[in-house]
């Protein structure tokens, strides 16, 4: 079984790209130093690898075309917090950095807290607080 998670994203400014995930909290990987303008970050506890390449870069070894993220969703990342300040926060910090909002923090099932945004390449995130004591049974 695979040990670590890599995500690979293109992006076309990578200096504005790198910018706003180190304004998110995201911890950049100071080891990996790039020629091409990648750069690299940890998220999270459980350390998943975020990779951040110029557009041409990840065609190069992607050998595809890149998806226009501000047309489609292809994916979407999610991430865990330990509390509705945590989401608020997040949805605060990603537009200070110069992405935007696609969904309000706000609550959801009643168990879930939540929010989502993209980044300024259109790569859509959301945030989720789960109370798992109001989970709905069955």
């Amino acid at each position: 079984m695979a040990r670590d998670l890599w995500l690979n994203l293109p992006v076309r400014e990578p200096e504005r790209a790198k910018e706003f995930y180190t304004q998110l909290g995201f911890r950049l990987n100071e080891q990996y130093a790039s020629q091409d303008g990648s750069s690299c970050f940890i998220v999270g506890d459980n350390k998943v690898v975020l990779m951040l390449f110029p557009e041409s870069t990840f065609r190069s070894f992607t050998g595809n075309a890149v998806a226009n993220s501000f047309q489609g969703t292809e994916v979407l990342f999610s991430l865990g917090a330990n509390s509705k300040d945590e989401v608020d926060e997040l949805a605060l910090k990603a537009e200070r950095a110069g992405g935007s909002v696609y969904s309000r923090p706000g609550e959801k099932g009643g168990w879930m807290y939540g929010c989502g945004f993209a980044d300024p390449d259109g790569h859509r995130w959301n945030v989720l607080y789960m109370d798992i004591s109001k989970m709905p049974k069955g």
